[in-house]
């Protein structure tokens, strides 16, 4: 592509052209300036058309509309001048032959401006047609050029001195026009001797991908790499700065792709030294102090994509350039606007694309889910309403080592943002669930909320089938109190065990370790008791029910009168103590978190009604499930800790509001999770290491389900305790637990 000249420049070049005009008419005719008449129409025709149009109006390209412009005047202009009577034939054929071409060329023009917007493929075919005659005939050049052919033959063709002379300032000023080619080469050693370096040019441009992207065809041995800074002489846009991103093919040479620096206010000895590059050029630069400042350079290292199509909202879709560090779970910035927004990895595939002459392209695609922008102040994510420009460069976030921080639950893998519990009596009355395999560290969670809880006041009910709780929180929990506390709701069951009633719901001793618990719950919940937790095993709680009325029944020894007695379950528990915690609690609503009640090995102690052992134990876990429902008014909620979600009874899992999802396998709690966290986290839970998770919920920090990697207990302790120490746990003196005094009253006919 030729450069073209500014307008400062065409218009020294008129000047010096009317300059070779007036020379013209001197030599010729002996007047700098010739008469109006016959002697003079070749002058202010050469002038009117081939400078002014030229120079001036349509130095590049000629519309239509202006081939119309054109022709017609110099038609007008040739009937003004003419003196039919006086010519001779030659002469008039002459004449006629040029009006005819200026009318036939607008005719051309105009019918290309009437049927440019014809609906018909044939009609369309026409304009185009006429289009391309006019703008190649109709240009002040052509035109003009008639005109002056007709004023040498009618005018000048009897004085071989005014012809020769008007042709040589013709040829020279209208045909060959050398001066463009001098100024621009007078330009650019001007340019070359100011300027303090002397560029190579790297290559040149193949296309220019919109927006932003450039396709760069290197030179035999150019040495560019990832992350070179760029320059390239644009003549017909501006000076473009790129960033070297990756090759993606090859045609007549290696394809280099290069993103734009939006660089609005380079150096001028910068701009200086780049004007001296052939138009279209590329070459490495140095960095002035504007570029070294510029976001994009400063951050070309981490430059591992740009953004594909089909991005959206919510979900970045980036064309991998390096793959350095990428893996799910890290973070990767784009720009949206004016501001950086965090997007998390949760998915990648292989593609493939044609770049030039059928060569193929194969790239990695990465997928992420938008997080937010991240406020130092408040130490978490905003969020962010738009998406970013196509192919805009995708960051990644550097590594940092994590610094442990008492208010963080975990962090973003590769880096040091933290993600915090938001409120902890929304996690508590919104109830929190946690899924997870075995192995892969819901416990250890559990006991770090059930420790974030006490800290801020909140009493804790576990119900652990694993007796892990109660020596992970060894700091918290006074063995000795709470055993007795518990052989005492253990003689309570043991008692009336074998003794049945005539009225079923007062036989065996269901009602005695009903009390019993709630004697312990009411000492437990007092606001002046200093203890926060409070921990039953289910399993070990025994105590027996009466499900019918009794009967009279004969054996060797006689009549007896009893009825079946059966043993409690752990679900049963459950309901007993769900229930009577929220009827304590009832004495007051509150929006604060009062207790939260821990269902360990949930599926054990709230199973789903088609994963259940009786009858009994679908109603136990409908009335524990009636009482978290209720609970939240109350200021009671659960934390529900789950191996297995299917088999956990959605009524209390639909309302838990917070989710930590860890590894699973099974395809039904997948998809019970796809709902909470999205299709795209969901699929990755299958291959999360241990310790990490998907968080989501109204506890969380993040507006979106983010993936985390969990606190270490014991750097976990190390800092939390520093603030929240254990309390100090009162002496009491211990009351023994009272003797089972059986009863003879019935015979039970049967235990389960």
């Amino acid at each position: 592509m030729k450069n073209p000249l500014s307008q400062k420049q065409r218009l020294i070049i008129l000047i010096i052209e009317v300059g070779i005009l007036c020379l013209a008419s001197r030599i010729g005719i002996g007047e700098w300036f010739p008469p109006t008449g016959d002697k003079g129409f070749w002058f202010y025709t050469a002038m009117l058309g081939l400078i002014l149009g030229s120079r001036l109006d349509t130095p590049f390209f000629v519309k239509p509309a202006d081939v119309v412009l054109y022709s017609a005047p110099a038609a007008i202009a040739l009937i003004i001048g003419s003196s039919w009577d006086t010519w001779s034939f030659g002469v008039k054929l002459a004449f006629v032959t040029v009006i005819f071409i200026c009318i036939l060329i607008s005719i051309i023009a105009a019918c290309s401006i009437l049927t440019k917007d014809a609906k018909t493929q044939s009609w369309q075919r026409f304009s185009d047609v006429c289009r391309v005659l006019a703008e190649t005939l109709g240009s002040p050049r052509i035109i003009y050029t008639f005109v002056i052919a007709f004023a040498l033959y009618a005018f000048h063709s009897d004085s071989i001195r005014e012809f020769s002379s008007i042709v040589v300032a013709w040829f020279v000023t209208g045909f060959m026009s050398p001066f463009d080619g001098v100024i621009k080469l007078w330009y650019r050693l001007c340019r070359i001797m100011k300027s303090e370096a002397i560029l190579a040019a790297e290559g040149e441009i193949a296309a220019y991908q919109t927006p932003s992207l450039l396709l760069i065809r290197q030179n035999l041995g150019s040495g560019l790499s990832n992350g070179d800074l760029l320059a390239v002489h644009d003549p017909l846009d501006k000076t473009r700065f790129a960033v070297a991103l990756d090759y993606v093919g090859r045609d007549e040479g290696i394809l280099l792709r290069a993103v734009e620096i939006d660089c609005k206010k380079p150096s001028q000895a910068l701009l200086s030294c780049i004007s001296t590059l052939e138009p279209n050029t590329v070459a490495k630069i140095a960095p002035d102090d504007v570029i070294l400042n510029h976001e994009l350079f400063k951050s070309a290292g981490s430059v591992v994509g740009i953004v594909a199509p089909d991005t959206s909202i919510e979900r970045l879709f980036f064309e991998v350039v390096q793959d350095e560090g990428l893996e799910e779970g890290r973070l990767v910035e784009t720009m949206i606007g004016k501001q950086r927004v965090t997007y998390q990895m949760v998915n990648g595939l292989t593609k493939e694309e044609v770049v030039q002459q059928k060569n193929t392209h194969g790239f990695a695609r990465g997928q992420a889910q938008k997080i937010g922008i991240w406020d130092d102040g408040s130490g978490r994510f905003k969020s962010a309403k738009w998406l970013p420009k196509p192919n805009s460069p995708v960051f990644l976030k550097s590594a940092m080592e994590y610094q442990p921080r008492s208010e963080a639950i975990g962090h973003f893998p590769g880096t040091d943002y933290p993600v915090t519990i938001k409120n902890i009596n929304e996690l508590v009355t919104h109830n929190t669930a946690i899924l997870g395999i075995l192995g892969v560290g819901k416990s250890m969670l559990a006991i770090e909320l059930v420790e974030r809880m006490m800290a801020a006041g909140i009493k804790v009910v576990c119900l652990d089938l694993t007796n892990q709780y109660a020596s992970e929180l060894a700091d918290f929990y006074d063995v000795v109190y709470e055993n007795a506390c518990i052989e005492r709701i253990k003689t309570a069951g043991n008692k009336d065990y074998e003794t049945c009633a005539d009225n079923p719901e007062q036989g065996g001793s269901l009602l005695n370790l009903s009390d019993a618990f709630r004697e312990d719950l009411v000492d437990f919940l007092r606001s002046d008791n200093p203890r926060r937790l409070k921990i039953y095993n289910p399993s070990q709680v025994t105590g027996s029910k009466q499900l019918s009325e009794p009967k009279s029944f004969q054996d060797r020894s006689g009549w007896h009168r009893g009825a079946a007695l059966w043993s409690i379950t752990p679900v049963e528990v459950t309901r007993m103590v769900s229930e009577a915690i929220l009827n304590l609690l009832q004495d007051k609503m509150s929006s604060i978190a009062r207790v939260c009640l821990v269902y360990e090995e949930a599926h054990s102690l709230v199973p789903e009604f088609n994963t259940v052992a009786s009858k009994s134990d679908q109603e136990a876990t409908n009335g524990t499930a009636r009482a978290i429902l209720q609970g939240r008014k109350y200021g009671l909620g659960c934390l529900l800790v789950t191996q297995r979600t299917a088999n956990v009874t959605k009524t209390i899992l639909n309302q838990c509001n917070t989710v930590f999802a860890m590894r699973t396998f099974d395809e039904t709690g997948k998809t019970f999770l796809a709902n909470y966290i999205g299709k795209d986290y969901a699929d990755s839970l299958s291959s999360l290491p241990e310790r990490h998770a998907v968080v989501f919920g109204k506890a969380s920090s993040c507006e979106n389900p983010v993936l985390i990697r969990l606190n270490d207990q014991d750097q976990f302790q190390t800092v939390f305790r520093r603030s929240n120490p254990p309390p100090v746990l009162p002496e009491v003196t211990i009351i023994p637990a009272v003797a089972t005094v059986p009863s003879d009253t019935f015979t039970p006919i049967q235990e389960q």
